[in-house]
């Protein structure tokens, strides 16, 4: 898909340099702290090299992009008011229906600012809160402050630096205690200008005996020229809290997508991230869970398709800190046309973390010769009561099992889908009812002439 309207009340010109950073702050009137936050960051950007292990990133030239562009002045309240150029896009995706059957909350970003937000009163009466972060620097300062880059510092990685000094948009959330949100949050971020960088920075924390289900979904138009999406995600799910993270992306061809996120589980607290990668150029993005407090949950559900000219270089990080903890995950990936996946991955049991409990498994699916599926996992036991399992497989559909399923009156199309819908079929499990019919169908589209 082609983007075709893609007009900004305000735009920055190409490149990183203070003086962009410092304008910045200064047009979302950021307190002192954050300027200085940002221009700290910045000076930790530019000392630390590329990444050299992982994907190739020779074709992303950071200057080459623009750090900056509001699609519109404001924040709307009310769908009615969003530029009908903007709303088309959204309505497309059915964001507007999906608030009103299914959501608790949701917030719209496109380019780098968030253009709709809105909650539902019935969690607002609570005390719940869903702003965009930019808001929440200026209305909830004190929390934010508290929290935020508290996971995450902004030398964690040459990419967390960067956000942290051109960050913009993103969502902030805030669930009291013994709050239960049983309906998900959702949040969509939109690319839609040539050689766009959108630096999302969203804080999640839940407060002792509180829950929330949060889903994004990420998409961009193709473009000849590349674009970044380099987001930095915090969650801090304090004790006895819960919090569930769903990401549904299908990027754009042309986008290197570069994303750190990272949760810290106190006492009996949970933490699920539920990662489904569909599109992108390159992505890079490794979930972490700090099982910090004892009796504390872990899991890191995903799946990632690849075709060709992509490369899925995703996994999961878990550390057991806490006593008593598990923790689960479960990579799955599909590769066709000389598409390449890659499973890294670290689990750690810190000495101290007595009788913790981990399991991982990896599983590839390749439909040719010329795919390529990888596993890089990385194990660390420091305590020597921990219970720990680890397997990987890569398997093709072989003829067999297509004349067997075919066997069963399916054509050779349908057997192909339902082979790979079984595949798939532990993290579609995972999703809300709307969402596993949206997996199923961006499959379908990433496997087209695998499946008909």
């Amino acid at each position: 898909m082609s983007g075709t309207n893609t007009r900004a009340f305000f735009k920055t010109k190409k490149g990183l340099h203070a003086q962009l950073v410092v304008e910045l702050a200064e047009r979302k009137n950021e307190p002192g702290w954050m300027v200085d936050f940002r221009l700290k960051a910045l000076e930790t950007f530019e000392r630390m090299p590329m990444p050299r292990w992982g994907a190739d990133l020779s074709g992303l030239d950071i200057h080459d992009i623009y750090y900056y562009v509001q699609p519109i002045e404001g924040l709307r309240a009310s769908w009615d008011q969003v530029p009908d150029r903007i709303k088309n896009t959204f309505d497309k995706l059915g964001i507007p229906q999906a608030e009103q059957k299914f959501l608790a909350g949701v917030g719209a970003q496109y380019e780098s600012e968030v253009v709709y937000k809105r909650l539902k009163k019935e969690w607002q009466d609570q005390g719940v809160i869903f702003s965009d972060m930019s808001s929440a620097v200026r209305e909830h300062e004190a929390i934010v402050k508290r929290y935020f880059s508290t996971v995450i510092p902004s030398s964690d990685n040459k990419f967390a630096a960067l956000n942290s000094a051109v960050w913009s948009g993103g969502s902030f959330v805030y669930i009291p205690a013994g709050v239960h949100v049983t309906m998900p949050l959702q949040a969509y971020f939109r690319i839609n200008s040539v050689s766009m960088g959108q630096f999302e920075r969203t804080l999640i924390i839940a407060e002792p005996g509180s829950s929330v289900h949060y889903v994004e979904g990420c998409s961009a138009p193709l473009y000849r020229k590349n674009a970044l999406h380099s987001a930095v995600v915090e969650l801090i799910a304090h004790d006895d809290a819960s919090i569930r993270y769903t990401t549904i992306q299908n990027w754009s061809r042309n986008v290197y997508n570069l994303v750190t996120k990272r949760a810290i589980a106190h006492k009996r607290a949970s933490v699920s991230w539920i990662d489904g990668n569909f599109g992108s150029k390159v992505t890079m993005k490794y979930p972490c869970i700090v099982l910090k407090g004892e009796g504390s949950k872990g899991q890191v559900i995903s799946v990632a398709v690849a075709t060709d000219g992509q490369h899925q270089d995703a996994g999961a990080k878990i550390i057991h800190l806490g006593a008593h903890t598990t923790s689960n995950i479960l990579a799955k990936s599909l590769c066709r046309k000389g598409g390449r996946s890659s499973y890294r991955g670290l689990l750690k049991i810190a000495r101290g973390a007595r009788n913790a409990r981990s399991r991982v498994q990896c599983e590839a699916l390749l439909f040719d010769e010329i795919s390529r599926s990888d596993t890089y996992p990385t194990v660390q036991v420091l305590e020597p009561t921990a219970d720990i399992g680890h397997e990987a497989s890569v398997s093709k559909i072989s003829e067999e099992q297509l004349a067997y399923v075919q066997s069963r009156g399916l054509s050779e199309q349908e057997a192909r889908a339902m082979i790979i819908n079984g595949f798939i079929d532990a993290f579609v499990q995972e999703l809300p009812m709307e969402y596993a019919v949206e997996i199923n169908r961006l499959v379908a589209l990433e496997m087209e002439g695998s499946i008909g």
